[in-house]
C-alpha cells in the first residue's frame, strides 16, 4: 500500500515536530512548512494527500492558503484540516467557508487528529 503524504503547516517548530512524529508513527509520510507562503508553494510542488494547516501564520494566513488551494482545480480535492488555537465560532465558520474540510482546535488529542485524517483520506 502506498504511503499517504501529509503536509503539516505551523509556525511553531515544536508543534510541527510533535505532529510529524505522531503521524510518522501512524505510518504517514510527512512534509512540513512553517509559513503560509512556504505552505502554498510546498502544496503545489508536492501535491500531498492531505494538509494539516494552522491559521495564524507568517507571510500568509492559513485562511488564504486554504482559499487559494481550494479555488485551484488541481488542488481542490486535497482535504485540509485546520488545526488552530482560534476557538471562536466565527473563526471556525471562516475556516469552513474558505474550504477547510475539518476544523480542530489546539491542543488536539492525538487520536482525534488521527481519526479525522483517516476519515478524510478514506473519502478521497
Amino acid at each position: 500500500m502506498e504511503q499517504n503524504r501529509i503536509l503539516v503547516v505551523d509556525d511553531s517548530p515544536t508543534i510541527v515536530e510533535i505532529i510529524k512524529t505522531m503521524l510518522e508513527g501512524a505510518g504517514y509520510e510527512v512534509i512540513t512548512a512553517t509559513d503560509g507562503l512556504e505552505a502554498l508553494n510546498t502544496a503545489r510542488k508536492e501535491k500531498p494527500d492531505l494538509i494539516v494547516l494552522d491559521i495564524m501564520l507568517p507571510k500568509m494566513q492559513g485562511y488564504q492558503v486554504c482559499r487559494l488551494l481550494k479555488f485551484d482545480e488541481r488542488f481542490q480535492t486535497i482535504p485540509i484540516v485546520m488545526l488552530t488555537a482560534k476557538t471562536e465560532e466565527s473563526a471556525k465558520m471562516t475556516g469552513l467557508k474558505t474550504g477547510a474540510d475539518e476544523y480542530l482546535t489546539k491542543p488536539v488529542k492525538p487520536d482525534e487528529l488521527l481519526n479525522v485524517i483517516k476519515e478524510l483520506l478514506k473519502k478521497g
